[in-house]
């Protein structure tokens, strides 16, 4: 069973609010460096977190916020964005102030140690796991793949279907499912997703010549439209100087020719929308080792090995 995740996944769960419940419940967790979850209430000055653990306050030093963040590495913003959010974090001391009440030392950078610990020691290249999409950037979604570690799915790998940018996709706070791609020597962890979204064939089984569908527009070249049905699967409707990326369609499927791994459209209409196509896994398993999209006629081979 795995031990950590991303940051959200756990405040609200009975094992979490039972380990915060009473001193001795949150000493034992001390003891077990067990992860607990709770929402930041405020950073001060020194960019000190103070967390509410229900029993007694908790301090998580400014130091102890992140990984990197005594080396320089990590940028403060690392810890000031995470108020009214909750992090992950193990307990490291229980002391009494100058009143005589209890609190508690927290360190988020010794929960994702043991997290990042976890990934490199238990997991491989082709594992599936699941992440939290933190933030986008032109280049690729950032994802917490466990206690607030961030991980970088590039945009080429995340769906067949070409996209003008990461958010075309998702948005921050949304749960997906990733394949281990590669971690590197320095800790730095590469994701990957369109392996999850089907191959050629299962995409197009949901589609057949005469339907009239739902797409969006993601390229238009001189010689056609291309329209997503599907995160994994785009069809090639004919020139026209009406319609625009981002767009939602509707088009009419003139032909599905898998040896050509093609499907021909023609676009009905076309109009601003915020729809985009639903994702949906047709990988389930843990581990993916290889994955071909192609389909078995088709010259054409787009594959991926892990």
């Amino acid at each position: 069973m795995r031990e950590y995740y991303p940051e959200g996944w756990i405040s609200d769960t009975t094992e979490n609010k039972r380990n915060m419940l009473t001193p001795s419940a949150l000493a034992l967790a001390q003891v077990n460096e067990t992860v607990l979850e709770a929402v930041v209430q405020m950073c001060d000055a020194d960019h000190n977190l103070t967390i509410n653990l229900g029993c007694m306050p908790g301090i998580i030093p400014r130091c102890e916020g992140a990984i990197g963040i005594s080396e320089g590495t990590t940028r403060d913003i690392a810890l000031i964005s995470r108020v009214g959010r909750p992090v992950c974090f193990v307990v490291t001391a229980i002391k009494t102030d100058s009143t005589g009440k209890l609190y508690a030392l927290l360190s988020r950078r010794r929960a994702q140690e043991l997290c990042r610990q976890r990934i490199i020691n238990r997991y491989h290249i082709g594992d599936i796991i699941d992440a939290k999409i933190t933030h986008l950037e032109s280049f690729g979604a950032f994802c917490d793949v466990g206690c607030g570690i961030v991980a970088l799915l590039p945009i080429d790998a995340i769906s067949v279907s070409r996209i003008s940018h990461p958010r075309d996709r998702f948005k921050p706070g949304d749960n997906i499912r990733v394949v281990l791609k590669e971690i590197a020597d320095d800790g730095k962890i590469t994701l990957s997703h369109k392996e999850l979204l089907g191959t050629w064939e299962e995409n197009a089984s949901q589609f057949t010549p005469g339907q009239t569908v739902s797409g969006v527009i993601r390229s238009i070249e001189e010689y056609g439209v291309f329209v997503e049905l599907t995160p994994n699967l785009a069809g090639l409707a004919e020139p026209r100087q009406d319609v625009f990326i981002g767009q939602q369609a509707s088009v009419y499927i003139k032909s599905v020719i898998p040896e050509k791994m093609k499907i021909k459209l023609i676009i009905i209409d076309s109009f601003n929308s915020l729809y985009t196509p639903e994702i949906r896994y047709f990988y389930t398993e843990d581990r993916i080792k290889e994955w071909e999209y192609s389909p078995t006629l088709c010259r054409k081979k787009i594959c991926s090995n892990f």
